[in-house]
């Protein structure tokens, strides 16, 4: 059964064509959401429009959704290492394993975050899309770490409020290939959709302002460990940027990796890593911060770096 969602052009879209800005509001990747687009999915106004129409101030969307965007959380056998960091009534913070995706969405059918903590029993906040319910914030499937996830309405407001006010502090650490000079900047580049491919970005002219923070925590012969604070929150946006700088991080084939120093070191996805989140507490109002340890697989590859 389809689901349909009506709701004027949010002023922040306008400008931007069909595809793109509904990639953005729905949380879809853009090949999911030209799918419906071209199968007449989405009218403004009331007119059936092409993926490369703009969004104008004032339109009303309607969009007619297939069950595949609305589906819950798949139940999955709980094998997939998922750890948790912190759990009260109004958050779960858990430490996220390779391999695991925050959410279910079109062609993932791998173990997700929601799907674990269902299978545990964990009730998580029913705000948001169906099958993105108590999600505030998201890892890539290749990025382990520090993830929280709302378990009440409070927290979800709070949460997303906070992510998009940049209050929340996340830190990763990374380890890039060669050594960026210099040690310790910033990197300010727009990011968006790469223009060669649907699934990757790229640092972009027209794309969202994007900024990320680093220094140098440790340097070996061939690549560098570096502590990295975000300060905004892009899809791949560390990938990207230290790709942009020629510092691709070490085991990011997709970004343009060395295979034989990846192969080296063992690793079979990027040396990326979510350190640690702190932000006020939605329920206390304290200030918290949690941290996750290194999983195997990059604790070898530093190991390996080091005594090389």
């Amino acid at each position: 059964m389809s689901e349909l969602r009506s709701l004027p052009v949010p002023d922040g879209l306008a400008g931007e064509r069909v595809d793109a800005g509904l990639a953005r509001l729905l949380g879809m990747s853009r090949t999911a959401v030209a799918a419906i687009i071209d199968g007449g999915g989405v009218q403004i106004d009331g007119a059936v429009v092409p993926r490369s129409e703009r969004l104008l101030p004032g339109s009303w969307l309607e969009i007619t959704l297939p069950e595949l965007e609305r589906r819950p959380p798949v139940v999955v056998a709980d094998v997939t290492g998922l750890g948790l960091l912190y759990e009260d009534e109004d958050i779960v913070v858990v430490d996220k394993p390779v391999g695991v995706a925050a959410h279910s969405s079109p062609g993932w059918d791998g173990p997700t975050v929601t799907g674990v903590l269902a299978a545990r029993g964990v009730a998580v906040a029913r705000v948001g899309a169906q099958e993105r319910q108590g999600i505030v914030h998201r890892l890539d499937v290749g990025t382990t770490g520090a993830m929280v996830v709302a378990k009440s309405h409070r927290a979800y407001t709070a949460l997303k409020t906070a992510f998009k006010e940049r209050t929340v502090e996340k830190i990763y650490h990374a380890i890039a290939q060669g050594h960026p000079d210099p040690s310790s900047g910033t990197i300010d580049a727009p990011i968006g959709r790469h223009p060669k491919s649907d699934w990757k970005f790229a640092v972009v002219a027209e794309g969202r302002d994007s900024i990320t923070h680093y220094d140098t925590l440790e340097m070996f012969p061939a690549a560098t460990l570096v502590e990295v604070r975000l300060e905004t929150g892009r899809t791949h946006q560390i990938r990207v940027h230290f790709s942009a700088l020629h510092h691709v991080l070490v085991g990011d084939i997709t970004y343009g990796a060395d295979p034989k120093l990846a192969a080296t070191v063992g690793l079979k996805r990027q040396w990326l890593h979510a350190h640690s989140l702190a932000f006020k507490h939605p329920g206390t109002g304290e200030h918290v911060q949690f941290s996750s340890p290194y999983p195997q697989d990059l604790n070898d590859a530093l190991t390996i770096l080091r005594n090389s």
